[in-house]
């Protein structure tokens, strides 16, 4: 160990490097799936890492979580059940379960062992939600789930890892997986993807996933947020069956949030809904040049 202490490197690209002071190494395996390692980071407080690549930090989980979360959620007019695709460290199903309307959240994840370690050393992003009577969590392939339920669902959100070679994600977000999607969403259904960096270097896999859903659902919208423990710009793709998110106004919002009796949230509130949507010119220009992703050709987040 050197003088400055121990040190933890996240190799983003060939091209941009991260590194992480640690204070304490929390907790540190190889699953049957991933890599994972919890560190208490000086910068951040505790933080998880997949693959080497940073997922979630106590400094501004609740960010990335609401985020994702909240702009579906209310989108729809009266969300009874929801299904969260990934969301290991229950911080998504948190968010769902905000909801009153909720009666039921289904939450699959492929990787039991970071469920594990992540309800022991990461409670606060859970806060209860796996013991919730609404939850139901089961560990088992995503797309094996989704292709084989006869469930509906108002709410699908997918809290995945980026696609890599060799991940458990890579067939999670072709054509052919979000049809099956749709066939599974209600009728007034609502689906949201975290869809990566939104920055002018690496917006690639953003504008590919929007271009994917653009060619199954009839509203698409792609919104960012600054997530600052990524130390970027980050996309969220939703996609509607009905409802055109970026068009609801702040008072059906605020009257949705009362009526569901949602409190404790810190970044979301119905007066930004709309702003989250305002891309950057760079970004919207890119999104006509994404790709459709397909099971034969899908998309490979290269380090």
């Amino acid at each position: 160990m050197n003088p400055e202490g121990l040190w933890f490197r996240e190799i983003f690209t060939d091209n941009l490097i991260f590194g992480y002071r640690v204070k304490r190494v929390l907790y540190s395996g190889q699953s049957r799936f991933q890599k994972i390692d919890i560190l208490d980071l000086y910068a951040y407080g505790k933080t998880l890492f997949l693959d080497n690549k940073i997922q979630s930090a106590q400094i501004d989980e609740h960010i990335y979580h609401e985020a994702l979360v909240q702009p579906a959620m209310f989108t729809h007019p009266e969300p009874k059940s929801a299904l969260i695709i990934g969301g290991g460290e229950g911080a998504t199903l948190r968010e769902v379960l905000k909801h009153g309307s909720i009666e039921k959240a289904v939450m699959v994840d492929i990787d039991g062992e970071l469920v594990d370690a992540s309800r022991k050393y990461l409670p606060e992003w859970s806060d209860g939600a796996f013991d919730d009577s609404r939850t139901e969590l089961i560990i088992d392939d995503a797309r094996k789930y989704i292709f084989e339920t006869d469930e509906k669902f108002d709410v699908v959100i997918s809290d995945l890892t980026e696609p890599l070679e060799g991940g458990p994600s890579k067939y999670l977000f072709t054509k052919e997986f979000y049809n099956r999607v749709n066939d599974i969403l209600t009728e007034s259904g609502v689906l949201v993807v975290q869809s990566g960096s939104a920055v002018q270097m690496y917006n690639d896999f953003a504008a590919s996933v929007y271009r994917t859903l653009g060619e199954i659902f009839p509203a698409v919208g792609i919104y960012t947020v600054y997530i600052e423990s990524f130390q970027m710009l980050w996309a969220f793709t939703i996609a509607s069956r009905k409802e055109r998110p970026e068009d609801l106004s702040e008072e059906v919002l605020n009257i949705r949030m009362k009526s569901r009796g949602v409190e404790n949230l810190r970044f979301y509130l119905p007066k930004y809904h709309r702003g989250l949507f305002y891309i950057p010119r760079y970004l919207d220009e890119k999104l006509s040049e994404g790709r459709v992703l397909t099971d034969a050709d899908p998309y490979i987040w290269t380090a």
